[in-house]
This record gives structure tokens, sequence and C-alpha cells, in this order.
């Protein structure tokens, strides 16, 4: 049985069966990369426009006419003179699953169910590249009568440009099948900026229309009153452009009028694609990369083409993919876990871009989104690794391979691994801190630490030591910096940066000691069994250490230096994972006895100075957890926070524990680390 989220958490769901019910922070519609990423921030479809992951309105407006009374049930009403109310259909229910979000309505006999379907399946690289997602309907009469009834959709030129001054021109094109109109903006100036909260300029926006269909499509900026007022779309195109996208400007909407005949009960449905394509994706050193389903040559009309012709079996994957996927979350940690992954699965692979090297190779770009923008931020790609060591370790080794290579070249003169590869989408160079330039707010044990950990448990995934072997020089420089200042580190910067600089971080601690264990296991994996064995010696005696300078008490101290502090000690998670067995069993169970005492509503602190927490680091806490009692108690105060938070945003990590509010960070891949249940009950086989 699927998992589904009501609207009003009193409400019952269409199937008139009690569910689970959930309301979600924001609920994912078409979600493919940073620059692609739309979403519902209110408890209703129609509550409030359809935004980007920016929370700047990028509207499509949904629409039914049912025996000549419009309603609307998607996005908020454009304002246009002279044009009647339009009142909103009954929304009943929203159904979360991995890669689906289907809503119910009713109104006027009808039943109408629309789905938002994002075909990410990580195994198949092409499909899961492709930017296209499914909006697909569902009609039926509930009282025994027939009913009249069209569909609209209705697509602002808001969609395309980063700033709505930019003048757009827009299109109608044919490919094999469809109808698509198309509408980009006039400069098409490929790459040209970077940042955090913006959005692309260059590429084009389409909206593709099956032949089945019958649809009548237009655009003009009339489209919308001209269907409430009479059923019909403009006969006419606007043809004057560019013009600004702004409303103002007069551009043309993109509309298509879908009609359904006469509804009885049984259903009527139909499908369209929208999609978002993009001739440069990424640039890495200077080479300007396209994304991964182009790297053959596939032209746009192909794309939208091959994903029609595909669409009956790419569902059917789907919802395979769904049920297996739900059925294994629930195994693994319970139905609130099934719900939070669920929730955060789209979220977690939307904040990046799979693009293709010059030879082919995939790389796939994680956007510090809602943070400060960096690309491929390696402490980004640390907590969300457990989703891709999960579902396909090959995605994992695209993020690592730029930050790799970087590292490996002449530029890169430190002797610790890198923060970042620059801005998002340009890949040319870390500029967090210090940059190449000098030290300052560096992370050295952080993304050291981090990188080791996550080729050691790649490569365990994979079952072989090939990458490692490629880079062995830097993992080693990597190794010996840790074993020099891992133990006890310098007043440096962890992961955790928005809570400034630390000393003697007793967490950051555990990350090198663990990372010097997996370099272990890097090293025999490669077959060098003397630098094995020189790392095993230096390693063996950390943990005992560990333990005697962070004990206070009945628990262990946030900083060595810091008596009467706390901290969770998340990095614990790689100890079983891979294997390595460094530290007793006492330590989390010490650690989760006074974690019990120190809840709040909606979870555990991060440590003792301040109530906030992060969502990603209490999950990996939570699977460290003695009992599982413990474990429960604390996800299902995370899910209790995502049903109650103000904050109507994708889905922060960053937030207060007492208030719930967000207090910063949203739409971020990090909750990728939700996943690390699931990881740990699968495992990471050799």
């Amino acid at each position: 049985m699927r998992l589904v989220a009501c609207a009003a958490l009193a409400a019952m769901c269409v199937s008139g069966v009690a569910q689970q019910q959930h309301r979600p922070p924001a609920v994912p519609l078409i979600t493919h990369d940073p620059f692609f990423s739309l979403w519902s921030m209110g408890n209703k479809l129609t509550d409030v426009p359809v935004k980007h992951w920016t929370e700047v309105a990028q509207p499509i407006v949904g629409l039914i006419r049912i025996d000549g009374k419009t309603y609307r049930w998607m996005g908020a009403m454009p304002r246009y003179f002279g044009m009647p109310a339009v009142e909103t259909m009954e929304q009943t229910s929203v159904e979360l699953t991995p890669l689906h979000t289907k809503y119910h309505f009713r109104a006027a006999g009808l039943e109408l169910a629309v789905t938002f379907f994002s075909p990410l399946l990580p195994k198949d690289l092409d499909v899961m590249s492709r930017p296209v997602t499914y909006v697909s309907w569902s009609v039926r009469s509930l009282d025994g009568k027939e009913h009249q009834a069209d569909l609209l959709l209705d697509v602002d030129p808001l969609i395309a440009v980063d700033q709505p001054s930019q003048p757009v021109t827009w299109s109608r094109t044919r490919a094999e099948g469809l109808t698509v109109l198309n509408v980009g903006t006039r400069d098409q100036d490929y790459l040209h900026q970077s940042g955090d909260r913006v959005r692309a300029d260059w590429g084009y926006f389409h909206l593709a229309v099956p032949d089945t269909a019958k649809a009548s499509t237009s655009m003009a900026f009339n489209g919308i009153p001209t269907f409430v007022t009479s059923g019909n779309l403009p006969e006419v195109d606007d043809s004057s452009m560019p013009l600004p996208a702004m409303r103002r400007g007069r551009a043309a909407h993109l509309s298509a009028k879908l009609p359904l005949g006469t509804v009885g009960s049984t259903a009527t449905e139909g499908h369209v694609e929208v999609a978002y394509t993009q001739t440069y994706a990424i640039e890495y050193m200077g080479r300007r990369l396209r994304p991964y389903w182009q790297r053959n040559g596939m032209s746009e009309g192909t794309l939208l083409a091959t994903s029609e012709k595909e669409y009956a079996q790419i569902e059917q994957r789907g919802t395979k993919f769904d049920d297996e996927t739900m059925a294994a979350m629930e195994k693994a940690g319970g139905a609130d876990y099934k719900y939070l992954t669920s929730l955060l699965f789209r979220q977690t692979i939307a904040a990046h871009k799979l693009v293709a090297d010059i030879d082919g190779t995939p790389m796939f770009f994680s956007k510090e989104n809602d943070s400060n923008g960096c690309i491929d931020t390696v402490d980004v790609t640390y907590p969300s690794s457990p989703f891709f060591l999960l579902f396909n370790p090959k995605l994992l080794e695209a993020q690592l391979e730029p930050v790799m290579r970087y590292s490996a070249l002449p530029r890169w003169r430190f002797p610790f691994a890198p923060h970042d590869l620059g801005t998002y989408p340009l890949a040319n160079g870390q500029v967090y801190g210090g940059g190449e330039e000098n030290e300052e707010d560096q992370m050295p044990v952080e993304e050291s630490g981090n990188l080791i950990i996550m080729v050691a448990a790649m490569e365990r995934a994979e079952g072989n030591w090939d990458f490692a072997k490629r880079f062995m020089p830097q993992l080693t420089q990597w190794a010996d910096y840790l074993e020099k200042k891992g133990m006890d580190p310098e007043n440096q910067l962890s992961t955790d940066d928005f809570a400034g600089h630390l000393a003697h971080n007793t967490n950051l601690s555990i990350k090198a000691i663990e990372a010097l264990g997996a370099f272990v296991e890097i090293a025999r994996g490669v077959g060098d069994a003397k630098l094995a064995d020189k790392y095993a010696a230096a390693v063996k005696p950390m943990p005992a250490q560990w333990e005697k300078m962070a004990l206070d008490g009945d628990h262990y101290k946030l900083a060595f230096d810091q008596p009467g502090t706390w901290s969770q000690k998340y990095n614990l998670v790689w100890d079983d994972l891979l294997g390595l067995h460094l530290f007793p069993k006492r330590v989390m169970q010490t650690e989760w006895s006074f974690y019990s005492k120190h809840m709040e509503k909606y979870g555990l602190p991060l440590d003792n100075r301040k109530t906030i927490t992060k969502l990603d680091w209490e999950v990996w806490t939570a699977s460290l957890a003695s009992t599982p009692e413990q474990y429960q108690d604390l996800i299902h105060r995370l899910v209790v926070w995502a049903d109650e938070t103000p904050s109507r945003v994708p889905t922060t990590d960053w937030y207060d524990t007492i208030s719930g509010k967000q207090m910063g960070f949203q739409a971020r891949s990090v909750v990728g680390g939700v996943f690390i249940k699931a990881l740990m009950a699968k495992g990471i086989t050799h």
C-alpha cells in the first residue's frame, strides 16, 4: 500500500480508507536539477503559485471546465481585467512516493487525479538524465451522471528566465507524435552566470502534447481568460516578440486545452510532457559540458519523442521502483522512515546535474542550494553519499571523479583535500575560504576524511579498487595529514561551518580516525600491504585515546578541552558500515543514554550550544541508537517536525528543534543522508 499524505490532517483519502496522514513542508512537482526544480509550497496545490526551489514564482496553472463552469486545480489564479472569478476544486489528498506525486480533487460530480512523474531511476542514467516530467490525469464521474469536461494547462514564460524583465521568444514545433510549445530567453547566453539563488536563463522550456490527446494549443497572453469565458483558446498566436517575460510585458503563455469529452464512471486519461533543455549545462575546468542525455548528439525533438514512445514502460518501471523502494524503506526503518524517504528522494537527485565529459564519462555535479551555491562541495557529497551507495554507487563515483581529478592538478598545492570546485554551474576551481590561495577558512580534516571514507565505501560497493588506484598519491597524502592533524584537530571548520570554528572537535576527531581506518582498507584493496600495516598500527591506539580525552562522566564532550559540553557523534556510522570496528559499542550506548534526556519536541539538538539541528545528522545518530525504541522515538520526532514546521520550503536540513523553524538551507542534496538506515540494513558488500 502506498503512503498517502492528506492535505488536511483530519481528512480522509479519496479511497475512503484511512491512511497515515502527513503534510509535506513542500511538495515536489517537477524535479530534475537545480535549474529545473518546481514545487508546491502550500497545503493545497491551489494555495500558492508553482515556485522554483528558490521561492520565485514560475507559474503553471491548471483549470478544468465541467459542464460549462471552470474550476482551478493547480496554481494561483492570475488576474485578468474583466475575467470572472474561478472556484477551486476540493483537494482531497496528495500522495508521495519516491518518483510520483499524485493529487486528487473533486468538483461538480467529477473526481480528477493529477500525477507528476519524474522518472529519476538511479540505475538508468539515460532515463534519469532526461529533463522530462510527465503530467498525467484521470477523470471520472462520482455522481452516476455524465459530464462534459475539458482540461487546461497554462505555463507562464517566467519559467524560462532568471529575472522577469528578461526578453523571451516562443515557438511551436513538431516532434514525432507531438506538438511542442517552446519558450526561452532571447539572448541564450550559455553559462554566463553562477550563484546560489539564481535560475537558468539559457535553454528552452517545452510543453509537449501528444497527438493522441486531440488538443488545441495556443501561444498568447490571454489563453486563460479566453478559456474561462468561452471554453476555447485564442485562435491566433501572439507574434510580437521578443517581450519581457513578466506579465505586464504580455509575453505569450504556453497553453494546451485537452478535451475530455463525455466523462462517465469509466476514467478518461491522458498526459503531457514538460521539459527544460540546455545546450550546455556545466563548465568544468574551462570545458563546456552537455547534459548526459545529449552526449551522443540527441536532439531536443528526439528526446521528447523518445520519452513519449517509452512513456508506458517507464511508468510501469517507475511504479515498480516506488513499490519496491517503499517496501525496503519500511522494512529497514518503519512506517515513519518510509514516509521520510519518500518525501526526500527526488530532492536528493534534483540538487545535481548529470553531464558527460568529452569522452562520455558521466559527471554528476551537486549544487550547494541555499547555502553558498558552491558546486561539487565535498562536505555536501559526504552526507548525501548513503543515498548513492544504496541506489547506484556509479553516481557517487560520478561526483568524486571531477573533484579527484582537480585534486591531482598542480594548481591544488595543499596537503589536504579541497572543499569545492567553484560556484554552480562553473566548476573551474575552489572558491570557498582561501580558495587556491591560502588555508584561511579551509576544512582540512573534514574534507580529507570525507573523501577517504567515501572512496573506501564506494570501492567496496562496486567490488573493485580501480578508482582508488588512480588517485593513491592524493589519498595517501591526505591520510598522512590526518595521522598528524586528525586526532586532536586544530581550530578549524567542520561541515557544520554555520556553527563556526571549533578546536579539539571530538566528532571531527572521530571522522579522522574512521578515515584512517578506511584508508587501511583502501591500501589493502589496492594491494599495498606495507602501507596498510603502517596505518593500521597508527590508528589502532587512537580510539582508546579518544575515549580518555572525550569522556565527561555520563557522556562524551563536544570538544576535548570543554567539560560540560556534548554533541552528536554521527560520524561513528562508518565504524560498523565499513566493518572497521575501531570504537567499542559502549561509546554510542553511553551517548544514547545521554541523548534520550536531551530530546526536544522536533528532534535532537546538534550540540549543547543551541537548540538547532541538522536533519541528516539526526538520522545518522538515530541509526546508531542502542535500542529500537530510541531509534523510533527520534525518527518520529522528525516526521512530526516535517508535518508541523512553519517553513514551507523544499525540506530544510537545518532547523530549530523547539520552534521547528528553518534556520537556513533548503532543497539541498544532503537529505540523501536520511537513507543511511537503509544502507546499514543492506550493507556495503565487498
